[in-house]
């Protein structure tokens, strides 16, 4: 009679030849579909679509840096500009940007140090530009960017307003808003680890 030890001795060998084999036909599927992969890889187009207009293009570049570089012409003040976040932001922000629902965006000055910190524009935030920056990206939130540029600088006016940073009447446009210079502007001081090359971070003093 066979024992266990046995049977498993008998097939040692043929289960190593079908590894071998099956290690063998997985490496010369590799082998072959690699330059297949790499083709499709490298195709020119795909025939669909089409290039876009430089209208289009500048229509999505919509970042600007804190140098405000690349501002576009228009202007707007707080008074123009509260009505407007009235009608496109309160209901997030509250009427006065004190619901923290979405982000409280008024008041906080004096507290990034203390033990109940309160971020908000007037608080927090490095740059005017880069604010009215993210405004015309990324709001109202139910469709961001249907802001006109001038709708963005009233709206951004107003904010900064409700900060006590600028006045009612204030002008702001691509030459006035870089000027700003925002409270906690030496808050934030250069990362000092390489591999970040120089990122901000914010340092509560």
């Amino acid at each position: 009679m066979s024992t266990c030890s046995d049977v498993a001795g008998s097939l040692a060998g043929p289960l190593r030849t079908v590894r071998r084999r099956l290690g063998l036909a997985g490496l010369l599927l590799a082998a072959t579909s690699l330059p297949v992969f790499v083709a499709h890889a490298q195709l020119p187009t795909y025939d669909v679509g089409r290039v876009p207009t430089a209208g289009e293009i500048a229509a999505w570049d919509l970042t600007i840096p804190p140098d405000g570089e690349g501002l576009p012409p228009g202007s707007g003040t707080a008074a123009l500009g509260k009505r407007i976040y009235i009608e496109r932001c309160a209901a997030c922000h509250g009427e006065k940007g004190e619901d923290p629902k979405y982000n409280v965006l008024v008041g906080g000055q004096g507290t990034l140090a203390t033990d109940k910190p309160l971020p908000t524009i007037g608080s927090f935030w490095q740059y005017a530009t880069t604010l009215w920056s993210y405004n015309r990206r990324s709001h109202p939130i139910d469709e961001p960017g249907s802001l006109s540029a001038d709708q963005v600088y009233a709206v951004t006016a107003y904010l900064l307003y409700m900060n006590a940073i600028i006045g009612e009447h204030d002008v702001l446009d691509a030459s006035t808003l870089p000027q700003i210079r925002m409270p906690n502007r030496d808050g934030y001081v250069p990362d000092p680890r390489p591999d970040v090359g120089g990122t901000a971070k914010v340092e509560n003093q």
